[in-house]
């Protein structure tokens, strides 16, 4: 402390360079950094254009469903999928199953299918339906696909073997799972022609269909393509997440002064979330689970946020060449974006966007006419805060555009040739963030220059040392209410698993551990007020040889099916349904009498037969059917509720034993 103290206190201590010499070195680090700067522009320009050179290469296009690779050296590299592809409408066609050539049509890979849709209510992008596209190789090999996003779930076939999938394809929203989740698959292909079949569904957003392209090629240049993609990607999330933390950081000490390190921080924080849940969306390979509605909203967010953030970081920087007003319409405007984002679903908040893109675009022009000024001006830093901010403006106005439905859902060949990727933005910022940063490296070193005004007022901060004191226990006590405010959200977070916890993962209904908890519960309570309490037992006939015919798969749905008959068929809150184990579900009725619980039994195995699920090696139908033990009960002090599904359980067999497919009642 005595050494630090002797330090801030003499600054006239030569440092052993002259003056002159001093301010050749700061003359030499700024050429450096010119050097520096200019270099890392010219090195990202191929990031930013190499994705659209590409496309101009005269790779083969699909024509009227068929594209002809056999000229394409598809194992030294990839080739896009673009152009017509077969659409049927209305139809999740399986592999090798027929069709009526009139149900067929041709739409554009990648766009959306709003505007090829018949029903006029899929403006919106509701809807189901099958794409297909015939390849042409010239020999049998092995080749693998790079598969984007598409919107919102989806089933892919080649030459009949399903190869990838995400999300669960439906025909209704109740039916469907959306998933936003990027593929590589590998497959086999013959000589001449194969085919590509993809089912597509989606009830969740503005716009559906396949959005991005399709690649084919080799199994190791799509592997190194898409881990190429993905190491980029982490690259910039973790660079702008350092780098954001750190401008955080440097506003948390110096708050007072220089609020755009805050705006400049938060940017880069938005942006790098941003980057995990786009482009290869490698945050739901670690998480596959996560609710799509909550991602998309955290992806919107950071957009809706980003914009004003980036007009408050530039008025900071110049403010008088931006005006106040516009940076409160950009904050009202996100504030009532946000709003929206928040209490209305995917389904909606993604038709309004259309709105705030086109906002967008007029920030992003404002700004660029606006550091045109500063430039033609000569303002002291402009060229370095410049050059980031193209880079930063030519990502967002190109993922903004990309994502316009004036774009997506029309025919514009130009826009979609010139506008293949729509991650760009996390590139720009991830530019504009090493250059910010290089501007503070510069900025430093003028400060150099003015080391006997630095030493001055450390010698101010040394002698008020209590004052840094007090602020850092004030800090501190802040630290402690923001962990005491996290405990706080953690404990909320482990109610809400455990409730998830009670639910059985596959059928969505009640699970073993909800049923006995609920037993004991309602038979406690029967047998306060002495009222009879039901149980059904009910097991899928024959379903073992269901499995084995059909596949896991089918055997999956079929549970999945049966589980919402019971559990919408229960009319009142004390009704449950649970899945007890494998094929077996139970049925717990209190207040239910004999004769109650027999028509209630009826009904369910009727409606379960009513699905007209097919089940080919059914000894007593050619559909799924259940049989199904019932007991009614009023408890008494001698007896306990483990003994009501035993009496249930005993009933089941005999209702087995008489031949499946019917409903037997065994009184305690």
């Amino acid at each position: 402390m005595e050494n630090n103290e002797m330090s801030m206190k003499t600054p006239e201590k030569s440092n052993g360079i002259a003056p002159g010499g001093k301010i050749m070195e700061f003359q030499l680090l700024r050429w450096s950094l010119k050097i520096f700067i200019i270099f890392a522009i010219i090195s990202t320009i191929p990031l930013f254009a190499g994705s659209s050179l590409r496309n101009f290469t005269p790779f083969p296009k699909a024509e009227a469903g068929i594209i002809d690779l056999t000229k394409v050296p598809l194992e030294q590299g990839t080739v896009s999928l673009d152009g017509q592809w077969e659409f049927y409408w209305d139809l999740l066609l399986e592999p090798g199953e027929p069709v009526s050539s009139t149900s067929s049509r041709y739409i554009e890979v990648p766009g959306s299918w709003n505007k090829y849709t018949s029903n006029k209510a899929t403006d919106f992008g509701d809807g189901y339906g099958t794409y297909r596209l015939r390849f042409v190789t010239g020999e049998n090999t092995r080749l693998a696909l790079k598969i984007p996003r598409m919107r919102t779930a989806y089933k892919l076939w080649v030459n009949g073997e399903l190869i990838a999938s995400s999300g669960t394809v439906g025909k209704t929203r109740d039916t469907m799972v959306p998933q936003y989740m990027t593929n590589v698959s590998s497959f086999e292909v013959l000589q001449g022609e194969n085919e590509i079949l993809i089912q597509v569904s989606n009830f969740h957003h503005r716009s559906g269909g396949i959005m991005e392209s399709l690649r084919i090629g080799g199994e190791n240049q799509i592997f190194k393509l898409k881990n190429k993609n993905m190491a980029v990607e982490l690259i910039i999330f973790g660079s702008l997440i350092c780098i954001g933390v750190y401008h955080l950081v440097l506003f948390f000490f110096r708050r007072k002064k220089d609020p755009s390190t805050m705006y400049f921080g938060l940017f880069c924080v938005f942006i790098a979330v941003r980057t995990t849940l786009g482009g290869e969306s490698f945050f739901i390979y670690f998480f596959p689970a996560f609710n799509w509605e909550i991602a998309h909203k955290i992806l919107t967010s950071t957009y809706y946020l980003g914009v004003p953030l980036m007009l408050m970081f530039f008025m900071e920087i110049f403010p008088e060449y931006f005006h106040e007003r516009i940076i409160k319409i950009s904050q009202i405007t996100a504030l009532v974006f946000t709003s929206i984002l928040i209490f209305t679903p995917a389904r909606i908040f993604s038709v309004v966007n259309i709105l705030y893109q086109v906002w967008s675009i007029a920030v992003i022009l404002y700004i660029a006419v606006a550091l045109i000024k500063i430039i033609v001006n000569k303002e002291k830093d402009s060229w370095i805060i410049s050059l980031g901010a193209v880079a930063l403006l030519m990502g967002s106005m190109n993922d903004i555009v990309f994502f316009l439905p004036w774009v997506s859902d029309n025919e514009l060949a130009f826009f979609k040739d010139l506008l293949k990727s729509n991650n760009l933005a996390s590139l720009g910022q991830f530019i504009f963030a090493c250059i910010n940063s290089l501007l503070i490296a510069k900025r430093f070193s003028d400060a150099l220059e003015q080391e006997e005004i630095v030493t001055s007022r450390l010698t101010e901060m040394n002698a008020h040392l209590d004052d840094l004191v007090f602020q850092r226990t004030k800090d501190l006590a802040e630290s402690n209410r923001k962990i005491e405010h996290q405990n706080l959200e953690l404990e909320k977070k482990n109610q809400a698993l455990q409730k998830l916890s009670f639910k059985d993962s596959l059928t969505e209904v009640w699970n073993r551990r909800k049923y006995d908890q609920m037993i004991e519960k309602e038979w406690n309570r029967c047998l306060r007020y002495q009222r009879p309490i039901a149980l059904l037992v009910l097991d899928i006939d024959y379903f073992k040889r269901f499995n084995d015919f059909y596949g896991h798969m089918a055997g999956d749905e079929c549970l999945v099916k049966i589980g919402q008959v019971l559990k919408n068929s229960l009319s009142r809150s004390t009704d449950m349904a649970a899945r007890y184990g494998g094929e077996e579900f139970v049925v717990l009725l209190p207040e239910t009498g004999k004769e109650e619980a027999l028509e209630i039994a009826a009904m369910l195995r009727q409606k379960i037969e009513d699905l007209n699920i097919p089940h080919e090696k059914s000894m007593v139908s050619d559909y799924v059917t259940v049989s199904i033990g019932v007991t009614s009960a009023v408890p008494d002090l001698n007896s306990l509720y483990q003994d009501l599904f035993g009496v249930a359980d005993k009933a089941l067999y005999q209702a087995k034993d008489a031949g499946r497919n019917r409903i037997k009642f065994l009184s305690e």
